[in-house]
């Protein structure tokens, strides 16, 4: 389940009240458990995964929750997979870990692991969302935000696209608050 970390140190986890804060920014966050897990255990606890076994998941995940690309008019998915060995670790966590936008909503459903993003509110402040397997995120396109993997450094996700280049970062130069930088 997403926990929020607030400016004030306040932690909240309940989703409810993690979304009432969240709803300014126009950021949907759902909890669902579709069971899909247990068709695919094993693939989730390893690090490297074939393409074969890509898209198998991304099958299965959506042949559940094909509602979620229909609502939204995401075109495809792709499974975003990092774990410790990845070759391509440090350059994500450089490209994502410093306040952006993007042009296109970025949404992805987490399998495994968790992620932490920061958010910046309407009146400046700043929160941190750790979401984690089986929760739902939405961030609509312009909302300012950054992303970082926890010491696991281990995150599996469903991502969803509108647009070729929409997850591209447009960097701001906003600065993460010194209360949050722990």
């Amino acid at each position: 389940m997403a926990t929020l970390l607030l400016e004030d140190g306040t932690i909240e986890s309940n989703l409810d009240e993690i979304a009432r804060e969240l709803a300014p920014l126009g950021i949907y966050l759902k909890h669902y458990d579709p069971g899909t897990s247990i068709l695919f255990p094993h693939l989730l606890t390893q690090d490297a995964l074939t393409d074969k076994e890509k898209c198998h998941i991304v099958d299965l995940h959506n042949s559940v929750f094909e509602f979620i690309q229909q609502e939204n008019g995401y075109l495809w998915c792709d499974l975003l997979n990092v774990h410790p060995g990845s070759p391509t670790l440090q350059t994500l966590i450089a490209t994502y870990a410093q306040y952006h936008t993007h042009t296109a909503p970025e949404a992805l459903y987490v399998l495994a692991g968790e992620m932490i993003f920061g958010f910046v509110k309407p009146d400046g402040s700043q929160v941190q969302l750790l979401v984690q397997s089986q929760d739902y995120l939405h961030i609509p396109s312009g909302v300012e935000h950054w992303c970082s993997l926890t010491a696991s450094l281990s995150f599996k996700a469903v991502r969803y696209f509108t647009a070729a280049d929409g997850w591209v970062p447009n960097y701001t130069g906003t600065r993460l608050n010194d209360s949050l930088n722990k």
